[in-house]
């Protein structure tokens, strides 16, 4: 084992700092005020759906039957390279996200797609084995990893599943619609690290009724995965779980709500990179 160069304790006890200051992002969105449904898409266990949420609508994430988690992609709707980046949104808000947060997106745009505005699950907080509930950590289960680990290819892994759906709401080839899926909101899902600094993941305190709410910031393509994993409590990439339903539904704001509010631009970097 390396021997610890001498100003290691010293190293140890320096105190963190903070790379961001929440603060210093811009939270304020108009208040929606009374919804009105719009549109429902109820996406099957094993399986996932996508649907168009409007700028200033709310897309609410719902569980109807059972514990169940949920893999999220979000996408700008006229441009799929425009998608939800969970790093930045992990580095900016922390490794599990609730009301008042925003989700971001990719470089070189890197502009807020939603904001969080209600979270049932918030009384959570932090269990005694260190989990949070809705994660920016973990990547979608997928085939790749199950056969990398000697599985058989399984095919209604999370990753699977939303390449299906995009390719579905888009008409894109299937390997093309491949390349656009990327790393989720782990929504409902109980997730944390061990004390060697391992993911580990726990049964979702999800129930029927509970919702998480995102406010549209610009037009959006949101898919959503039914984890075969269940709540997630057990494993992941079989048909073993008990798995159930979660229904994606889009509401309009209040008239009036969105007046003289403007969608938020991209980043304005010129993208010179110093040349």
């Amino acid at each position: 084992m390396p021997e610890a160069p001498p100003d290691a304790a010293a190293r140890r006890a320096v105190a963190p700092v903070a790379v961001y200051d929440p603060d210093a992002l811009d939270r304020k969105i108009p208040d929606p005020g009374p919804l009105t449904p719009v549109d429902t898409i109820r996406v099957p266990p094993r399986d996932a759906r996508a649907i168009h949420v409007p700028a200033g609508h709310v897309l609410r994430i719902l569980s109807i039957e059972g514990a169940q988690v949920g893999d999220l992609n979000l996408f700008a709707a006229d441009d799929l390279s425009e998608r939800f980046f969970s790093g930045k949104t992990r580095a900016l808000h922390g490794t599990h996200v609730t009301a008042g947060d925003r989700l971001w997106s990719c470089l070189p745009y890197l502009r807020p797609m939603a904001t969080i505005i209600y979270d049932s699950l918030s009384w959570y907080g932090t269990d005694p084995h260190g989990c949070r509930v809705h994660d920016v950590i973990g990547t979608r289960c997928d085939p790749y990893t199950g056969r990398l680990l000697g599985g058989d290819d399984y095919h209604r892994c999370c990753h699977s599943n939303l390449t299906r759906a995009l390719a579905d709401a888009t008409d894109l080839p299937l390997p093309e619609a491949e390349g656009h899926v990327h790393d989720v909101l782990n929504v409902f899902m109980a997730t944390g690290f061990d004390e060697t600094g391992r993911y580990i993941m726990k049964a979702s305190p999800v129930r029927p009724g509970d919702r998480l709410d995102l406010q549209a910031q610009f037009d959006l393509l949101a898919v959503l995965s039914t984890c075969p994993g269940g709540d997630c409590g057990s494993g992941h990439s079989s048909d073993d779980a008990p798995c159930f339903p979660i229904d994606l539904q889009v509401l309009a704001p209040a008239p009036g709500v969105l007046e003289g509010w403007q969608v938020p631009p991209s980043n304005p970097y010129d993208r010179s990179h110093g040349r």
